[in-house]
């Protein structure tokens, strides 16, 4: 659920939903979320219950993943999760943004590694060892706030501060070893054809774009689903059809 679109997948079907992120036209708020922040739970839930009426059966209690943007923490979970509650789900699990992208990308776990997620109103940088988050930055600011569709200075300029922070903060060499190795780019920032060479020039570092970049981090969502779905504690929660909130 991002500030610009809404993407759901749905196991054996696939990518069902790409929308905008708009609730019904007489909506008290237009936006319900902005800048990677839910601002109106009722309104975000009817919008999803409204976009996936014609997609899920009334009587299912599906299993839930929803990726969520690293700094917005437990309130954002919680959020989400009321937020969800509208499609009677049985369980429901939340995933850093930055790690549902280093899941599509296949990266080695093992490795440090720097997530860049670009998108139309909020930026994160993430860095991620043995696949947990130990250190972020994120700006309010995207693809959407482009003035002109071709200068991309400033959110190029506000990514390599963000990263150019962290290398610098840290004392380790965690994070400059992983700059050194590249990081991930993904997001609809991504396809910008100006933004990898700023990022590149600013940094002195490789940048490699995701495949299919804006939808990353739900391939990555839709990829800890299926192995979800195989744990021992949802075919459980399946049997008795009913389970706990759980992240």
């Amino acid at each position: 659920m991002g500030s610009s679109r809404t993407r759901v997948w749905i196991a054996g079907r696939g990518v069902v939903l790409d929308a905008p992120a708009v609730p019904f036209p007489d909506a008290r708020i237009v936006h319900p979320i902005q800048r990677g922040a839910i601002v109106d739970v009722p309104a975000t839930a009817r919008m999803l219950d409204r976009l996936l009426g014609d997609h899920m059966p009334r009587r299912a209690r599906p299993l839930v993943v929803v990726t969520t943007p690293v700094l917005h923490g437990p309130a954002y979970r919680e959020q989400a999760r009321a937020v969800v509650r509208v499609l009677r789900p049985r369980a429901v699990l939340t995933v850093p943004t930055a790690r549902a992208v280093a899941l599509a990308a296949d990266a080695d776990p093992g490795r440090p590694l720097l997530v860049a997620d670009i998108g139309a109103r909020l930026s994160e940088v993430v860095l991620l060892v043995g696949g947990a988050v130990v250190d972020a930055r994120s700006t309010a600011l995207g693809t959407g706030d482009l003035v002109d569709a071709d200068d991309c200075e400033e959110l190029s300029e506000a990514v390599v501060a963000m990263i150019t922070s962290m290398v610098r903060q840290d004392r380790t060499a965690v994070t400059t070893t992983a700059l050194k190795r590249g990081a991930l780019l993904a997001g609809g920032g991504a396809l910008h054809p100006g933004l990898v060479p700023r990022l590149v020039a600013g940094l002195r570092a490789p940048m490699t774009a995701v495949r299919e970049p804006h939808t990353a981090a739900l391939r990555g969502a839709a990829g800890l689903l299926r192995s979800a779905h195989a744990h021992p504690a949802v075919r459980a929660t399946s049997r008795t059809g009913c389970g706990p909130m759980s992240s």
